[in-house]
């Protein structure tokens, strides 16, 4: 089985730094891109959200906040040169967290820290706790795991129902996965053929990973990946489709 030149796609994909740019223009066309992106990433970002301000309602109030300066253009003076989407997006939900709790504290009548007491002084300007990195790796992983679902789909080779069935039920030996899956997939399948397909399974979903990851970079070089995956945990999964996309 083939790679479907994988490789290539991951070069030609765009990054959502495009989108967030052309975003600005004003077009029909741009405010539709934008509006994608923010439905893309809705889910860490609220996560997130939530994680630092405990309330739903609030986390979903910032979001809208988010939402509405990011399409009427707000981020226009970004400096992509950063690279990191995901940087980007903690900057900008940091500053929204830091003034909600700034403004909470103004409407509770409570007396603003002295310069000597130091910015850490106040839970307004401390590090808001939400954990914007797990999130966002865990939507990378859903991301793929959809993809590898639907390329099974498409290609009508179970690669998505094998390494699923391994990932919930690691417990059983090849002899049992094989009889379980040729229940799921009424055929009668080997070992052997579980252990190859394993094997794909496993390197078509971290070219998918990969690929995600790519969307939220701008022009990365092979360090800047190699990086990213070492920021999100995720290097060691995809380290033989990094090194597979760096000899295309």
């Amino acid at each position: 089985m083939g790679h479907d030149n994988a490789d290539q796609r991951l070069c030609d994909l765009s990054t959502h730094w495009t989108a967030l740019l052309t975003a600005q223009q004003g077009t029909a066309e741009a405010v539709s891109a934008a509006e994608q992106l923010l439905q893309r990433y809705r889910a860490p970002i609220t996560r997130y959200l939530l994680a630092c301000v405990r309330h739903l309602d609030v986390a979903e109030e910032l979001f809208q906040e988010f939402a509405l300066r990011f399409l009427r253009g707000d981020f226009k003076n970004v400096d992509r040169r950063r690279g990191h989407f995901r940087h980007f997006l903690k900057t900008t939900l940091y500053h929204l967290v830091v003034d909600y709790r700034r403004q909470q504290q103004r409407e509770s009548h409570l007396p603003l820290p002295t310069a000597e007491a130091g910015p850490a002084a106040t839970p307004a300007a401390a590090e808001p706790d939400g954990d914007l990195e797990t999130q966002w790796r865990q939507d990378l992983l859903s991301r793929a795991w959809d993809a590898l679902a639907r390329w099974e789909l498409e290609k009508k080779q179970p690669l998505f129902t094998v390494l699923n069935c391994r990932t919930n039920h690691p417990e059983l030996r090849a002899s049992q996965l094989a009889e379980r899956l040729t229940s799921l997939l009424g055929l009668t399948v080997t070992p052997e053929w579980v252990y190859k397909r394993l094997h794909y399974a496993r390197e078509k979903l971290a070219d998918l990973l990969l690929a995600e990851v790519i969307q939220t970079l701008d022009q990365p070089t092979a360090d800047d990946l190699e990086q990213e995956l070492l920021d999100l945990g995720l290097l060691k999964f995809c380290r033989t489709a990094l090194e597979r996309r760096g000899k295309a």
